[in-house]
This record gives C-alpha cells, sequence and structure tokens, in this order.
C-alpha cells in the first residue's frame, strides 16, 4: 500500500492507486465528495496517482441530497467501506463517539488511513485511537476537527514547532460568535438570534454542544494534547456557554472597553509546571484581535517562546471551510501512501508528548488569578452596595471600576463592576455569599475579563 507505483509500458512511473470511502454523508460528507470530484484531475496530475472514489456510508441510502452519485457507491453497513480492499483511505465523518470508534479502531487495525473530523471522539478516546495508529501502522489525520479552515493543527505540528506555547486561546465556535456578533450589532436578544440560527442550521442537533460549551471544550482538549502532551479530564476544567449572556450585558462590556466573547483559554507556566484549561464567555479589550473577530468566523491565538504572539482567522465550520481542511489531509494521505515521511502518532511521538505532559499538573482553583466582570440586579434600599462591598473586602477582592445604571420604573437598578486580578477559589465563595442577600434579585452574573498573558 505504501509503494509510490510501478513501472509503466513507456518506462515512466504509472499512478499509484489510492481508494477512498467516506463513512458518514452529511453536510461535511457531500462537501468533501463535491469537491474532490471537481479537483481529482488536477490532484491526480500533480501527485501522479489514481484516485478513486470507492463509495459512502449512510443511514438512509433513500434521503435526499444536494450531491448525487451512483446508487451502487452507496452503502448502509460502515464495514463495506472499511472493508473494503480496494479502499486505502477512511474518511470518518459520521460524528458520535460509539460507532465511529468502533470504525475507525477497526481501520486501523487494519493499517488504513483514518481522516476525521470527530472531535468529540478524539477528545473521549484520542489516546485509545493514538495507541492503534502507533501499534498498527495506519494513519490518523485530523485538522478538520478544529477551527475548520484554520490550519491550526498542521500549525502546532509544524510550522510552530519550535515553540513552547505559553498561552492558546481563540473563539473556536462558530455558533456562539455568530450569536454574540447579531446580539451586538442589530441589538437583538439572545432567543431572537438562536431561532435564526436554527433556522440557517448553525446549530447542532443536540444545542447543549455549542451553548453550553461543550463543542469548544473538545477543540480546546485537542489543542491542549498537541501542545502540551496532556489530556485533560472535564473535571479539570472550567466550561460555561452563553444563554446567560444577555444583551444589557453586551452594551454594559462596551461601556467599560470590551466585547463579550466565548472563548477556549488554555494556559502554562513553565517555571512552576502549572496548566489550565477554561471555556467561557469574556470581555476581551476592544483593541486585540480577537475582539473584532465576527459571525461565524473563529480566530485563535498563540503565544510561543519562539514566534511570539501569532493569530489565525478564518471560517470555522460550514461545508466548504471543513471539506478544505479534511482534503488537506487526504493529500498528506497521498503523500505518506507514496512513501513520504510524513507519519504522524508514531511511538516516538507519543513518547515525546508522554515526557511533555509528565511535567505539568493541572492548577487548583487557588492557583487561577483572574480579573472578572459582575453585574448584580439590587433592590433600591439603603445600605445595598455597603452589603456587596463587605463581602468583596471579606474576600480580598479588590474593585477597579463601578457603573450603576437605573431601571426607571422600578424599585431596582442594575450594578456592575470590574475587578482587579484574584483567585477563581476567592470569586467562588463570594459568589455563595451574594446569593444569600435578600436584596440581590437575581443570581449574579459573572465574567471573566480576558487579558493575554494573565
Amino acid at each position: 500500500m505504501g509503494n509510490n507505483g510501478t513501472k509503466n509500458n513507456k518506462g515512466g512511473v504509472a499512478p499509484l492507486k489510492i481508494g477512498l470511502g467516506i463513512i458518514g454523508f452529511g453536510t461535511v460528507g457531500q462537501g468533501v465528495w463535491k469537491h474532490l470530484a471537481a479537483t481529482k484531475k488536477n490532484m491526480e496530475v500533480r501527485m501522479n496517482v489514481k484516485i478513486e472514489l470507492i463509495g459512502v456510508c449512510v443511514r438512509d441510502p433513500n434521503k435526499t441530497r444536494a450531491v448525487k452519485i451512483p446508487r451502487t457507491q452507496i452503502h448502509t453497513a460502515p464495514n463495506d467501506i472499511v472493508d473494503d480492499p480496494r479502499v486505502n483511505i477512511v474518511c470518518e465523518l459520521m460524528g458520535g463517539t460509539t460507532l465511529a470508534r468502533e470504525v475507525t479502531l477497526r481501520a486501523l487495525r487494519m493499517g488504513k488511513v483514518v481522516i476525521s473530523a470527530n472531535k468529540a471522539l478524539i477528545c473521549e478516546h484520542g489516546a485509545e485511537i493514538f495507541k492503534a495508529v502507533s501499534e498498527y501502522g495506519g494513519q490518523y489525520l485530523f485538522e478538520a476537527s478544529v477551527a475548520g479552515g484554520i490550519p491550526i493543527i498542521k500549525s502546532l505540528r509544524e510550522g510552530l514547532v519550535a515553540n513552547r506555547f505559553s498561552e492558546i486561546a481563540g473563539i473556536i465556535n462558530g455558533t456562539c460568535n455568530y450569536l454574540l456578533t447579531r446580539m451586538e450589532k442589530e441589538g437583538l436578544s439572545y432567543e431572537t438570534v438562536l431561532q435564526d440560527a436554527r433556522r440557517l442550521g448553525y446549530v447542532e442537533a443536540d444545542e447543549s454542544l455549542d451553548l453550553d460549551g461543550i463543542d469548544a471544550y473538545h477543540k480546546a482538549v485537542i489543542l491542549a494534547f498537541l501542545a502540551h502532551g496532556k489530556w485533560i479530564p472535564r473535571r479539570n476544567t472550567l466550561v460555561e456557554g452563553i444563554r446567560n449572556v444577555t444583551l444589557e450585558d453586551i452594551q454594559r462590556a462596551r461601556d467599560f472597553g470590551y466585547r463579550i466573547k466565548h472563548l477556549a483559554v488554555i494556559r502554562r507556566n513553565f517555571a512552576k509546571g502549572l496548566m489550565t484549561l477554561g471555556v467561557y464567555p469574556a470581555l476581551i479589550p476592544l483593541d486585540k484581535v480577537l475582539a473584532r473577530v465576527d459571525d461565524v468566523y473563529n480566530g485563535i491565538s498563540l503565544t510561543g517562546d519562539v514566534v511570539g504572539t501569532t493569530t489565525l482567522v478564518g471560517r470555522g465550520a460550514g461545508q466548504d471551510a471543513t471539506a478544505s481542511a479534511v482534503i488537506g489531509d487526504i493529500v498528506d494521505a497521498i503523500r505518506t501512501l507514496k512513501g513520504a515521511s510524513l507519519k504522524f502518532l508514531t511511538r516516538e511521538d507519543l513518547d515525546s508528548y508522554a515526557a511533555l505532559g509528565s511535567t505539568v499538573r493541572m492548577a487548583s482553583q487557588e492557583e487561577i488569578h483572574t480579573s472578572f466582570y459582575l453585574r448584580f440586579l439590587l433592590r433600591d434600599t439603603h445600605g445595598v452596595s455597603a452589603e456587596v462591598y463587605r463581602i468583596l473586602a471579606e474576600e480580598k477582592i479588590s474593585v477597579a471600576r463601578v457603573v450603576q445604571y437605573e431601571n426607571p420604573g422600578t424599585r431596582h437598578g442594575t450594578h456592575t463592576l470590574s475587578t482587579y486580578p484574584v483567585t477563581e477559589a476567592a470569586m467562588e465563595r463570594a459568589l455563595r455569599k451574594f446569593r444569600r442577600l435578600r436584596n440581590v434579585l437575581d443570581r449574579p452574573l459573572v465574567l471573566r475579563i480576558f487579558a493575554p498573558g494573565n
């Protein structure tokens, strides 16, 4: 499978035949087939190969699809693709973590190449999958699993490999970014924009994946492993979504000189051997590049000890962006099958990741320092502000700025403040005390303030 062709009768090298099958023929799968069919001849000439699109596996063969393929190439059993001896490259684009895991491991144990966009699968079973790669000699490529059209995985593996990364911060869920952008620019409520996002197909069928930060967490875990060699379980992370962010908060953030974005932040303190991973809505200073990444776009900022800070921006999802990443992996896979030394996740790779990860531990809540934005709805009564400041003083939380807003026609007001850096543990203790105050009329909202390097 790894030869680079044979002599033809004209003395040249005959093109190597590469068979490709796709498991899962939804939006991304159809995009990959469509773009491969359109560019296949050019790729074949440039790489001296013959690419054969063997077939696809679907759940419902009778479903109407935008991309039409012959009925003889449509299968309903994944193993029809995996076990076909003509198939060298299996594109796992089905999603989920159960059947997808079985299909992936089966193909890898047969020494085949698997290309995936399945961030949940990698997050939950990456260690097992990568071990199978090193043991059976297959290949696993997953550029499309994080940030769609942004080549972030290739950047970490290749272009920026000389760096140790003290910080990786990014907008890596396009749905959240779309919602927050439209709320701000059009003055719309969260629910109104969410309805539009559903209609446009921007929200996962399981909406909690997008709206509660789980999708971004899956992607951040992959980036953390590639940068630091450590698989980070959910219990060691802070994962929050955007459901509690209101139009009022977005407008108030502007008053403080910030925009609200949903961020994934991975930080490593090399001197102390500490690491943190958090996914949450945060206030970003208006002059930062990430604050200007809007709509369904993603942006990832990497701070390395050699390159400094580099920010990559591009479409993070959608058929074409994700298909582009998958096809990029297909090209790398073909080069490997032709004999190029592009193998990834070999035993040596995994040993080096293990060594890297062994030198770091996850920081405790008492070791993580952050600046915060808080919003309270307070009863209009004597001494209520004093109660809030008493609690802040008890937890040694210093206030940087305060803005109060009247709510005409009511007996309450909105009280917002920002803090200087304080530990996550101290803020959590303060929040528990705030919730017990009779004059705090609603659950206080707390958002982190993103400061690069902080």
